[in-house]
């Protein structure tokens, strides 16, 4: 049984619990209203009539169900109740470079479709780990702006990642960096060095101010903190809405909080959200022995594709314990399977390095698979007569060897 299977069944047996308490509850005010009072001289008397064993009556059917509010309960609403900017009262000339991006948004609901289906496997931890440090529910939705929440994205200046980290702001925040692992594209770390990052810059150059401190983290230290100088001299207070500073900068905080601004309410600018469990997407194993996508996929019988989408970090699909110990699989994987594959050893591990076949997936092609496997992609032709190589299909088998 899954963590989120025995989640659920505790859920249901609290809830029937709180159901059954409301039926006693309301069973005894309505034998209590069953009693009727009547002043006697100097007396007060009262007669108890006989509770009808007829159907409750239907004024205790609606007061019922008026208390009885059952609310659904998901990643979005976990996220709309860590916000804390949704009440603040703007500046109408701020308010307006919110509003334009709010428009933006409405015009074009297909890609607030695409980005927060790719959400989907993150919102969830993300939310929790913003929350957990007290931060604005909002900071959750700084991949959505900076990267379309896209593990993988990488920007033509070289930042990369949901967080889009540069590299030497990641090399700097500890984030490892070779061949074989990128610590920015790895959802775990860079989201942990990002909440880091924003709260040590609020510490240390504005007084706690998150506004300051994303500001900062898109255009840098130096750029804003002379604008807030220049902006104090000029007798302002020197918030976020007060600097003036690079147009991509003016626009980053308006974009969030205009896209948090329609999460928070859906309906009203007629956007609908995907359906996002309020537990994390995936389970946790800490390794202590190299392993591969494919080994791992072969144990847990989990398709490769989906271990590759929940551990981006591993640039040649491979996790070293001396980058990184954690390898992200789907929470729906077998609890005991985990375990054992947390223990695994480097004996166990070598009869799954070299498997016969390979089932093709979407997106793959016959160099990749080559190089996935050390063999030569003339061999794989050979091997499996393939007439047209270039155009596999999903769910087709291929030998990988010539035995």
């Amino acid at each position: 049984m899954t963590y989120r299977t025995m989640r659920q069944r505790l859920i249901l047996s609290a809830g029937s619990t709180v159901i059954m308490g409301l039926l006693l509850a309301a069973a005894a005010n309505s034998q209590a209203s069953a009693i009727s009072y009547s002043p006697s001289n100097s007396d007060t008397s009262y007669t108890e009539h006989t509770p009808s064993t007829q159907a409750v009556p239907t004024s205790f059917h609606t007061s019922f169900w008026e208390d009885l509010e059952l609310q659904h309960q998901d990643a979005w609403t976990a996220l709309r109740q860590t916000f804390q900017w949704q009440e603040l009262t703007l500046p109408p000339s701020a308010q307006a470079r919110v509003d334009e991006w709010i428009e933006y948004y409405r015009a074009s609901p297909e890609n607030i479709a695409t980005i927060t289906e790719r959400a989907t496997p993150w919102l969830a931890w993300i939310t929790q780990q913003v929350s957990d440090r007290g931060l604005p529910g909002e900071i959750a939705l700084i991949p959505f702006v900076e990267s379309s929440f896209d593990p993988s994205a990488r920007s033509h200046r070289g930042a990369a990642g949901l967080w889009q980290f540069m590299p030497n702001t990641g090399d700097a925040l500890g984030l490892v960096r070779n061949g074989n692992y990128d610590g920015r594209l790895d959802v775990l770390t860079s989201t942990a060095a990002a909440l880091d990052y924003l709260e040590m810059q609020a510490d240390q150059w504005y007084e706690g101010g998150i506004m300051l401190s994303l500001a900062a983290y898109n255009a840098g230290a130096g750029t804003v903190n002379r604008a807030l100088h220049k902006a104090q001299n000029q007798g302002l207070a020197g918030d976020y809405w007060d600097l003036s500073l690079p147009h991509e900068t003016m626009q980053y905080i308006p974009k969030l909080k205009a896209i948090a601004t329609i999460i928070n309410d859906p309906e009203r600018f007629d956007i609908s959200l995907p359906d996002i469990h309020m537990d994390p997407a995936f389970a946790k194993v800490k390794l202590e022995q190299p392993l591969s996508i494919a080994q791992a996929s072969q144990l847990l019988d989990v398709s490769q594709s989906a271990l590759a989408e929940l551990n981006p970090g591993l640039l040649n699909g491979s996790i070293d314990p001396r980058n990184v110990q954690t390898l992200l699989v789907p929470e729906e994987a077998d609890t005991q399977v985990l375990a054992q594959l947390s223990q695994t050893t480097s004996s166990q591990l070598a009869s799954t390095q070299a498997p016969n076949v390979h089932r093709v997936e979407r997106g793959d092609n016959l160099s990749a698979i080559a190089s996935r496997y050390q063999v030569n992609q003339n061999d794989l032709i050979r091997w499996n007569a393939l007439d047209r190589p270039n155009a596999l299909q999903p769910g087709q088998l291929l030998t990988l060897s010539g035995q």
